[in-house]
């Protein structure tokens, strides 16, 4: 049957097609963007993980030719620019790719510690709220986890 009040010419979508579909792709995106956020903060827990296997790795190569870890003073700034305290002839870096210490995947500097107390030196990022402790996104990252 046809319309008295719509022109056969006039085809497209009612109003209430319209907000079908606009609901349906609401729907979707209430179910999907929670997942999409999830995945996101796993990544960059991961990324920071990767980060302080890589800085752990240029601690000891740093502790090959200098003989020892940079102590807590020089800090990982040492992987990059020779410490006044270490002879230039013991030092042949820099140990990283970049020419400065990469920050944490949150922007926030990494916390090292030399002495450490969980091995000779502990590397943390204190995830995205900055604070000690946390659960998911905002849970630590460690060297010695």
């Amino acid at each position: 049957m046809n319309n008295p009040y719509r022109p056969r010419s006039a085809a497209g979508f009612t109003l209430i097609e319209l907000l079908v579909v606009l609901l349906i792709l609401g729907m979707i995106a209430g179910l999907a963007g929670p997942q999409v956020m999830n995945y996101l903060g796993q990544s960059k827990t991961k990324a920071a993980k990767l980060q302080i296997e890589e800085l752990s790795n240029s601690l000891d190569l740093f502790k090959m030719d200098a003989g020892r870890y940079p102590d807590s003073q020089e800090g990982l700034q040492a992987l990059v620019q020779a410490p006044s305290s270490l002879g230039s002839d013991r030092w042949r870096g820099p140990y990283l790719k970049k020419q400065s210490v990469p920050k944490d995947p949150w922007g926030n500097d990494y916390k090292y510690v030399s002495p450490g107390t969980h091995g000779a030196f502990d590397i943390v990022s204190l995830g995205n709220d900055g604070k000690e402790g946390g659960e998911g996104e905002a849970k630590d990252v460690a060297n010695w986890e």
